[in-house]
């Protein structure tokens, strides 16, 4: 018997049953066997040890994708490129929190949040931190919690500032 009570003859099967499935699907994200195979013991080392929290009667290939998923995304995350806060800003205000601008407005990156940063001393707080920690990938619950407002205020705080930051740095020239 394992965790959750339950037995390696059990678990034995789930692998055996599940490993080609799982296996493809890790193939299809990753466009890399080598790097799929790696993901994959990762995928259900992962299921193992939250044996304990699958609820019966749910489908376990789906189960098992969806930890596979979340395996390959944590696996992107440890490998992106680390960005200065100042390219973080500039990057959130250029593309609206959506994305990386092209590679040639890198360049500007830096200018463009030395300005923004100037720009956001001038507002009230949490203004600045609501912007600022949205730029870091904070979610809105966690801006919400740490600014002391409602999640639907962070929302509204980092719409209505980036807003008005896009407006004052086109003022001052900058092509965004």
């Amino acid at each position: 018997m394992l965790k959750g009570g339950v037995p390696m003859q059990e678990i034995e099967q789930i692998y055996t049953q599940y490993r080609q499935d799982v296996y493809r699907y890790l193939c299809s994200l990753t466009r890399d066997a080598a790097l799929a195979e790696d993901l994959l013991s990762e995928t259900f080392l992962r299921a193992l040890t939250g044996l304990s929290g699958f609820r019966k009667g749910a489908c376990v290939r789906t189960w098992l994708f969806s930890i596979a998923r979340h395996v390959w995304i944590d696996g992107l995350r440890r490998k992106r490129h680390v960005l200065s806060g100042d390219e973080l800003l500039a990057r959130y205000v250029e593309e609206g929190g959506t994305g990386a601008p092209p590679f040639e407005t890198q360049v500007d990156a830096r200018a463009l949040a030395a300005r923004a940063k100037e720009l956001l001393q001038t507002r009230r707080p949490p203004t600045g931190e609501v912007l600022w920690l949205r730029a870091q990938g904070y979610s809105f619950a966690e801006i919400a919690q740490r600014c002391g407002v409602s999640e639907s205020a962070a929302r509204t705080l980092d719409f209505r500032t980036r807003h008005w930051l896009r407006e004052q740095l086109q003022k001052d020239g900058a092509e965004l």
